[in-house]
C-alpha cells in the first residue's frame, strides 16, 4: 500500500479484520455503558480501574484502525472509508459493518448518502 491509499483488493482483505475489531469495540462500549448505568442508579462509583482499562481498550482498538490508514466515520455501525484512486483522482472506498465486501465508493467531499456502486 502506497501513501495510505488502498486498492480494492487491499481494502477487501481487511474486511474480516474490521468486522472482528468492530465487534470487539462494540462489546467494550457496551461494558462501559453498563458500568456507568449501574453506577448512575446508586451512590457508588464504578470501579475506576476497570472503567479505565475498558476505555483504554476502546481507544487502542480505534487507534489500531486509524493506524492502518482507514478513516472511521461511525464506530457503532462500523462505517469506514478507505482512501483510494478511481479514474486518476482520490476517492473513498466505502464499507459498513455487515457488508461482505466493499461494493461502493464516493467522492472525498461526499459521504455515505452519495455512495455509488463500483
Amino acid at each position: 500500500m502506497e501513501s495510505d491509499q488502498f486498492t480494492l483488493q487491499e481494502a477487501n482483505d481487511l474486511v474480516p479484520w474490521l468486522e472482528e475489531t468492530f465487534q470487539r469495540l462494540t462489546g467494550l462500549r457496551d461494558e462501559i455503558a453498563g458500568l456507568r448505568s449501574r453506577a448512575g442508579g446508586e451512590a457508588v462509583d464504578p470501579d475506576q480501574g476497570e472503567l479505565e482499562a475498558l476505555e483504554r481498550g476502546l481507544d487502542d482498538g480505534f487507534q489500531e484502525i486509524l493506524d492502518r490508514g482507514i478513516i472511521v466515520r461511525n464506530i457503532a455501525s462500523g462505517l469506514v472509508d478507505f482512501p483510494s484512486q478511481r479514474e486518476g483522482r482520490e476517492v473513498y472506498l466505502c464499507w459498513i459493518g455487515g457488508e461482505e465486501r466493499i461494493d461502493f465508493w464516493h467522492e472525498t467531499d461526499q459521504g455515505f448518502a452519495h455512495r455509488q456502486p463500483l
